[in-house]
């Protein structure tokens, strides 16, 4: 099952540059990076990037980060895919580029609709 990771165009390119995310300022203080299901990541959006014209969507592989990949509750009681590691690069299978719409939304790609 894959996840998800939303990021800013910014924190994108740095990614791209860098080749491993340390993590976005609420990963780093929480000591691990934030992962959302396919389900999930509508609801992370509109909780998180109410204030972005546009955002980054990374599908992740978790095979390549199983080891290290806690599955732990949060929002609900639901579990969230926490990762305690950087991650690479090499476990990002495809990006999204969103852009907000006039009315306000994100158009989500096939895999969240």
């Amino acid at each position: 099952m894959p996840i998800y990771k939303i990021l800013t165009p910014d924190q994108w390119a740095a990614f791209q540059r860098d080749t491993r995310f340390d993590g976005a300022p609420i990963d780093l203080s929480d000591g691990y990076i934030h992962f959302s299901t396919a389900q999930q990541t509508k609801e992370t959006v509109a909780k998180h990037f109410t204030d972005h014209h546009e955002i980054v969507l990374l599908e992740i592989d978790t095979t390549t980060v199983d080891d290290r990949l806690k599955w732990e509750p949060s929002r609900g009681g639901a579990l969230f895919p926490h990762l305690y590691a950087k991650l690479q690069i090499e476990s990002v299978v495809q990006s999204w580029t969103l852009k907000r719409e006039l009315n306000g939304d994100f158009v989500y790609p096939d895999p969240l609709n």
